[in-house]
């Protein structure tokens, strides 16, 4: 008899590692779950902002972190009703229009000769403006505010706005200038043959094709001019030209015991320039991504 040996394989052990949609999945779920965490962190300020207005006193003196218990509306109402917080909401708005205006015309007419015609010089021009972007208005607040006084703009919007758009061109320009260097060159040499001059191929087709570029740096300029806190505070005294910043810090100081009241002012003073670019959010991504793309 001969025996036949039965050779057995041995297990293979279980895997420990996860099946990679199962991993897809738990990132995908820690990722969401900190995006989560991270709003929930950057709208818990603008959220008691909203709500204090609503309270009184005595419950935020009670109870800080609290809901209303009864929505009082007289706080808005006072602040809606005071002629002093609408003049101020009309000096941000003209600072605001006037500063996106300049700035969205002068950059693309400057960027645009940077990205479409080579001339001596034109990259030290452009490095010039790149480096605007590491000279932050702090820095420059002292000979910024003497060359304001000795110009004679002291306490009027004329001295906000021309630094505004100075300090806004470095930025408008490098967002531009890729968007206009990818228009095709055979479009400007069709447009040439069919008697379209320089101005012509300008206005009618790269002011259409930079539609997104030029609402996202015109959104950037209005937002970042309405939200200006330093600037205003240097250059402005008279209480009749205070931007809505500067008013709220006043109003805070001349209301400092009247913290319902302080806290509606505030809301009331930032919502516009929260509705205005969650509207144009998306434009500003579109904007931002097509400049990196380019």
């Amino acid at each position: 008899m001969t025996a036949t040996a039965t050779l057995v394989a041995p297990k293979a052990p279980r895997s420990t590692l996860r099946s990679p949609a199962g991993a897809k999945r738990s990132s995908s779920i820690a990722v969401g779950f900190v995006a989560l965490l991270l709003i929930g962190m950057m709208l818990a300020p603008v959220v008691y902002i909203i709500l204090g207005g609503f309270r009184s006193n005595a419950e935020i003196t009670v109870d800080p972190a609290g809901f209303p218990t009864t929505w009082n509306w007289q706080n808005y109402a006072d602040v809606l009703g005071s002629p002093i917080f609408w003049g101020q909401v009309g000096n941000s708005a003209i600072a605001a229009i006037a500063t996106t205006v300049f700035v969205v015309a002068l950059g693309l007419m400057a960027a645009y000769a940077l990205a479409r015609y080579r001339f001596r010089g034109r990259g030290a021009v452009f490095a010039l403006f790149t480096a605007g972007l590491m000279f932050p208005m702090t820095v420059a607040i002292t000979p910024l505010y003497i060359l304001v006084r000795n110009l004679g703009l002291m306490n009027s919007l004329a001295g906000v706005i021309v630094p505004q758009i100075a300090f806004a061109l470095p930025l408008t320009i490098i967002i531009l200038s890729p968007f206009l260097a990818a228009i095709p060159k055979e479009l400007q040499e069709a447009a040439s043959i069919d008697g379209l001059g320089r101005l012509g191929f300008f206005w009618r087709m790269v002011l259409p094709l930079a539609v997104p570029a030029v609402v996202t740096v015109g959104i950037l300029a209005f937002v970042n001019s309405w939200n200006s806190y330093m600037l205003p505070l240097f250059i402005l005294n008279n209480e009749a030209a205070f931007t809505l910043p500067l008013g709220t810090q006043a109003f805070a100081s001349q209301y400092s015991v009247d913290t319902a009241r302080v806290l509606a002012f505030t809301s009331l003073s930032m919502i516009p320039a929260l509705l205005f670019f969650s509207v144009f959010e998306r434009r500003i991504v579109g904007g931002l991504t097509g400049a990196v793309k380019g």
